[in-house]
Order: C-alpha cells, then structure tokens, then sequence
C-alpha cells in the first residue's frame, strides 16, 4: 500500500488592481504614521496551490479527467480579481479562494498565498507611482470545505524583506569563549539586520478587513519595529525581536501569535569608523511569541 500526498497549482500569478476599495479606519499606533492607503494600486504575486485526493488518478493512471489546468487557475486569478471589493491583500487571496472552490468541486482545500508588488505614491496627483524593490507585506489563506460552503481554516499575515542598520545602540557580549572563538565583544556596534515579521490573528477573520480597527497592516508593523530597534539599547538580536514581539503583542490585542526570522548583516569593521562586507555566512535567530 502506498500512501501518497499531493498538490498541484500556479505560482507567482502577476495581478495589478487599480482603484481597489481604499484601506481607512486603521487604529493609530504611536510608531507609526500610516493610517492608511488609497489602493489606487494593488500588485500581488498570487500562487494557488490545490489540496485533494481527487486528482491522484491524473498521477497514478494518467487520467485528467477532473484535473483542472492550472492556466485556467490562472486565467480566474486574472479575472476574479477585477470582481474583488475588498481593501486588504487577505481578502483578495480568500476572493479568489472562494471562487476556485465555488467552481471546482473537485478541489478539497486550497492554499493562497500573495507577495506584495510594492509600489509607492510620488508625485502630487496620486496618478504616479514608484516601483519600490524594499519590505513588502505578505500573507497566506487556507481555505476548505464545510457542508456546501468553504471555511477558513487560517490566515497568516506578514511583513517581509525588511534591512534596518543602527549606527550605535547594539551590544554583544558575555557569550560562550572557546578555542574555536574569533568574534571579539562588542559593547556599541552598527547592527545590520534582515527581517521578516509574521503574524496571526486569534480571529482569522480580521484579517479579511471587515471591521478595519481589528486589522493589522505590514506598514504599521514595519515602523513598530524600527522604532524598537532606535530606541532600544539591545544586547543581542534575541534581545531585540523579543521586544519587538511584546511592542507588537502590546499595541495590536486582536494577535494570537506573532514570529520573527532575524539574520545578522552587520559588516566587519576595518579601522576606526570603517566598515566592510562580512564572510558571507549570516546569523540567524528566529522566535514566536503567542498569548
């Protein structure tokens, strides 16, 4: 007896929205100055990835049958997306979830996932926008069936690809000396990171933006963690992101769980005020922090 499992879909679907329904009603966070956004632009990466027994035969005895193309997966991407009226990436990816298994009842589950194709306003008559290759916000709906419908089985939301260097403010010290260490102490560094911030909701739902004060958007959670990280006198990276984790769990209550992959980018230093690309090998901390 064999066991198998299996998924299928397409990947990286290219979708731009103009003069989506805007993003208001945000809650203030002190760190930060975004309440909001037009949605005058809205640019994903949308990738469905499809769950289900069903299409086992397309495998096992070459039968395609029930199999659906994954360019006609691509094709109601493209499409449903024009017939979406809501304001946050999550409620785009369960739009079109809803859709998938609305139209193909073959389909048990999905996974829709969505990578922000950032651009932001320039200029004055918000006709312009700049391509912004910088953090973006991400975010991951489940979606399966429950009776004649679909249910939400999670949401997970993120803000990815963020570089933050601080000049001073940042420590090193007291760790594990052996004969294999080289890494002097450091009690004032210029700390480079890379960070990716992930979060869940205790209710899935909010992250749909129906009631926008329970929503969580990746911009406010960007400026959050900068402000920590400026403000923050910090004795290492674990140090740092567990701060970050309360501030985080502190202003936005409606968080069940919220996790952080930190790398290490700080450069070596060469004489006095000089610094140079490391040996290309990063530290890298992770932590998850729910209630």
């Amino acid at each position: 007896m064999t066991d198998y499992t299996i998924t299928y879909g397409k990947a990286s679907v290219p979708v731009y929205r103009h003069h989506a329904a805007p993003l208001e009603g945000l809650p203030a966070v002190p760190e930060s100055g975004f309440t909001g956004r037009s949605n005058a632009l809205v640019a994903a990466l949308v990738t469905v990835e499809v769950f289900g027994d069903n299409f086992l035969p397309s495998y096992t005895e070459a039968d395609n049958s029930v199999v659906v193309a994954t360019d006609s997966m691509k094709n109601l991407v493209l499409r449903e997306t024009g017939s979406w009226t809501g304001a946050t990436m999550e409620s785009l990816l369960h739009h079109l979830g809803v859709h998938l298994l609305g139209g193909y009842p073959q389909m048990e589950a999905l996974r829709m996932t969505g990578d922000e194709i950032r651009f932001d306003p320039a200029g004055r008559g918000g006709v312009l926008f700049d391509r912004v290759p910088g953090d973006r916000s991400v975010a991951e709906v489940r979606l399966g069936r429950e009776g004649a419908g679909t249910v939400i089985e999670s949401v997970a939301s993120g803000r990815h690809g963020m570089a933050l260097l601080k000049l001073t403010g940042s420590a090193f010290t007291a760790f594990v000396r052996d004969d294999y260490t080289t890494l002097p102490e450091r009690r004032d560094r210029p700390l480079y990171i890379a960070l990716d911030v992930d979060w869940r909701y205790a209710d899935p739902r909010d992250a749909l933006g129906g009631d926008p004060a329970r929503y969580v958007a990746g911009e406010q959670v960007r400026d959050v963690c900068a402000a920590v990280f400026e403000d923050l006198v910090s004795e290492s990276i674990q140090h740092l992101v567990h701060v970050m984790g309360e501030r985080l769990l502190e202003r936005y209550p409606g968080l069940a769980s919220v996790s952080f992959t930190a790398r290490n980018m700080t450069r070596d230093p060469v004489v006095e005020g000089v610094y140079t690309d490391p040996f290309n090998a990063f530290g890298t901390i992770t932590l998850t922090m729910a209630r």
